[in-house]
């Protein structure tokens, strides 16, 4: 789906469309922002706070893209305060380990008080060509898609996001 991002006044990363497509459907989606090109997909962001269990068919089309592209997948946590997983995050993310251990990945650790700028700098240190999230994870999704601004934000200007459900 694609999107320009523009709502009255204010230009939100996603448009309304895109936003009520990903939030009321459940079917996974490919948001491509408006001056989007494409590229073969080396690297792909996970960002993740590990509070929910993610299944094998959450995450199987992440490893389709890696497999097809050869890419590496780049798991990402962010915190808002430095501090450790808890137990049920531990549990999460081993499987999330293992789930991809075929696959090329690394597990990145970063604290910020605002998520999206936190996945900004990211995304541009690491060269990532495309943000897969999980819909569930509504925590993190809501703070990086409905509540920065276009102005706040560069990666989304040419970063598609893959938007998983389950």
């Amino acid at each position: 789906m694609g999107t320009k991002g523009a709502t009255g006044l204010e230009k939100l990363i996603l448009g309304s469309n895109a936003a009520d497509i990903i939030t009321k459907v459940k079917c996974n989606t490919l948001i491509v922002p408006e001056n989007a090109k494409f590229k073969n997909i080396r690297q792909v962001a996970f960002p993740t706070d590990f509070l929910q269990f993610y299944g094998i068919t959450t995450l199987h089309p992440i490893v389709d893209i890696l497999e097809q592209f050869e890419a590496t997948l780049r798991v990402l946590h962010i915190a808002k305060k430095n501090s450790d997983l808890n137990s049920d995050q531990e549990k999460n993310k081993e499987f999330v380990a293992d789930y991809f251990s075929a696959n090329k990945h690394s597990f990145h650790y970063l604290t910020n008080t605002k998520i999206e700028a936190a996945i900004q700098s990211f995304v541009q240190d690491n060269n990532i060509d495309i943000i897969a999230m999980v819909a569930k994870n509504l925590n993190y999704f809501q703070q990086i898609l409905f509540h920065s601004k276009v102005e706040n934000i560069s990666y989304q200007t040419d970063v598609p996001f893959l938007v998983l459900h389950e």
